[in-house]
């Protein structure tokens, strides 16, 4: 019986926003680019980030596709890093389209701004999917086959949507309390569907190489890629390998000191020794396996937090009335037609705004702090809600009581 890895890497960043005191609001609409002194500007966040992971880790992907026939490898690509990549660093964008050309690079659909519209407005998700999908056939030539919710956000009804919607395959946190006594390493049936199937990330796997790799104090450390290698190969039931993490894993978030490009490099030649070992994308492990079962998840979950549930965006009451309070515009701000408004409006909904006034501490604290550009959370929902009630005041210039 063969098996696969099905390696799927996620790549965003989001517009962060910028130092935006109410004094700016009703005067100056930018919200995202200007930068003080004690704040980076999305631009050269952005090129750190081109130079630190994404080139770098794409000339050795490019490599190992080159180098070996049956390796092949999943990406999701945010609608706003595209629009950032095409400004700032087209030279990054190339690369990620060499990957793309080799027909062994798949890539996954989802919402264009990284947003939670899903359980906030059906319409808003839906235009939000399909121009993600059309900037994917602009860029890459593809037309994305699989489907991953903002932040792996699924439940049953965003399997049933994305059956309806005729994705072959969606994507979600292979999370113990959800599977119980089954294992991640296959493929399963949503309930209530009838022809997509479910790819649950292995997450003890994944983090592995995403969190624990560098960290010298890990029981397994240093990390190895034929110790990696053949802890996999010891699973005698496996069909499917599905290690999901985020992109700058490679190189951001495990630097090159700890020696993780070393270990992308080598995996692919540690896992291929065994004929019956091999890589797949996310469609083709859809194709070459049956569902073994079905899985019922009425909640939600996601991948983050010892929870995996929402309450890393929406768990405090300045999470949760900002972003109703954004979705509350909806029908004022499209009715405008104001493309310049209503892009402002869909930058707002990225989940990272709601992510960084996180006020959770202990387990999940640190990782919280790590990715926020905000001294507090408090901060930054501060410059959320004074760029929000800029939205507002260029509504009723425009006549709308608001």
């Amino acid at each position: 019986m063969s098996k696969a890895i099905v390696l799927y890497l996620h790549v965003h960043q989001p517009y962060r926003i910028r130092h935006y005191t109410i004094f700016d609001s009703a005067v100056n609409h930018d919200y995202f680019d200007a930068a003080y002194e004690d704040q980076e500007s999305n631009e050269r966040i952005l090129k750190k980030v081109a130079e630190k992971s994404y080139l770098p880790t794409n000339a050795r992907l490019l490599q190992l596709l080159n180098d070996n026939p049956q390796f092949k490898l999943s990406l999701s690509i945010t609608g706003t890093v595209l629009e950032q990549l095409e400004k700032w660093s087209p030279e990054a964008l190339r690369s990620f389209q060499e990957l793309c050309a080799t027909g062994r690079v798949e890539i996954v659909a989802e919402t264009y701004h990284h947003s939670l519209a899903f359980f906030y407005s059906r319409a808003e998700f839906e235009m939000q999917v399909d121009m993600h999908k059309r900037k994917v056939q602009e860029l890459f030539g593809q037309t994305p086959q699989v489907f991953r919710n903002t932040e792996l956000c699924y439940n049953n009804d965003v399997a049933y949507w994305a059956d309806k919607a005729g994705y072959k395959g969606i994507l979600a946190e292979g999370w113990d309390p959800i599977l119980g006594w089954r294992s991640p390493n296959h493929v399963y049936r949503p309930t209530y569907t009838n022809n997509i199937r479910l790819l649950m990330k292995n997450y003890k796997l994944s983090d592995d190489i995403a969190f624990r790799f560098g960290d010298q104090n890990w029981s397994e450390w240093p990390l190895t890629a034929d110790k990696f290698a053949g802890w996999l190969a010891d699973d005698q039931t496996a069909t499917n390998f599905n290690l999901f993490m985020d992109y700058e894993t490679f190189g951001e978030h495990q630097w090159e000191e700890s020696g993780i490009f070393g270990f992308l490099a080598h995996l692919p030649g540690e896992w291929l020794k065994n004929e019956h070992h091999t890589f797949m994308t996310v469609s083709e492990v859809i194709d070459n396996n049956e569902p073994v079962d079905s899985v019922d998840i009425p909640q939600t979950i996601t991948w983050a937090d010892t929870e995996r549930d929402l309450s890393a965006w929406l768990g405090n009451a300045m999470q949760s009335s900002s972003i109703q309070a954004l979705y509350d515009l909806q029908a004022d701000i499209i009715q405008t037609g104001d493309f310049a408004l209503i892009e402002d409006w869909r930058r707002l909904q990225t989940s990272d705004h709601f992510y960084y006034m996180c006020t959770k501490y202990f387990n999940d604290g640190d990782i919280h702090a790590y990715f926020s550009p905000y001294k507090t959370p408090y901060e930054a929902y501060i410059n959320f809600m004074n760029a929000f009630h800029d939205l507002k005041f260029r509504l009723s210039e425009k006549g709308v009581a608001v």
